[in-house]
């Protein structure tokens, strides 16, 4: 796949922030082939309590996160042709693993994320998604866009 990007979204402010960067880009190369994609990882404790029906809830409700960034991408002149969604339901144990893995299978040219400001402790403590995959990915574009 020629000029493929792989684009890892959720329902989150950084999120937004990518759709917002790409959709505002003025650079868009007609052969660029766009994967829109949410991975889950294995629940939380807290995840957990929230009990069945909000678990089943969570594979329509992030597919409708990537049809509204296909949306807003498309009505910004991206072609509609170019752009898919996927929703990867098996769990991963972080969303690094999920992104490196998927990646791995379908070979993107380049990664897009959202990363946000997180206080120094806290990544100390979690580790930091886009540091990882620059590491793991090496030769590969990743785009981290930040947002507030």
């Amino acid at each position: 796949m020629n000029n493929s990007i792989l684009v890892s979204l959720n329902d989150s402010v950084s999120s937004r922030a990518v759709v917002d960067y790409l959709a505002r880009l003025a650079f868009r190369p007609e052969d660029a082939h766009i994967t829109l994609i949410h991975m889950f990882k294995k629940p939380t404790a807290s995840e957990d309590l929230m009990g069945k029906k909000f678990t089943e809830e969570q594979p329509a409700r992030f597919l409708a996160v990537l049809e509204n960034a296909r949306d807003k991408l498309v009505e910004n002149g991206f072609d509609p042709n170019n752009i898919e969604i996927e929703l990867v339901t098996d769990p991963y144990p972080t969303v690094a693993e999920g992104i490196i893995d998927q990646f791995k299978k379908k070979h993107f040219d380049m990664v897009v994320i959202g990363r946000k400001r997180i206080p120094k402790a806290e990544e100390f403590v979690m580790g930091d998604v886009s540091v990882k995959l620059i590491r793991a990915l090496e030769g590969t574009a990743v785009l981290v866009v930040k947002s507030e």
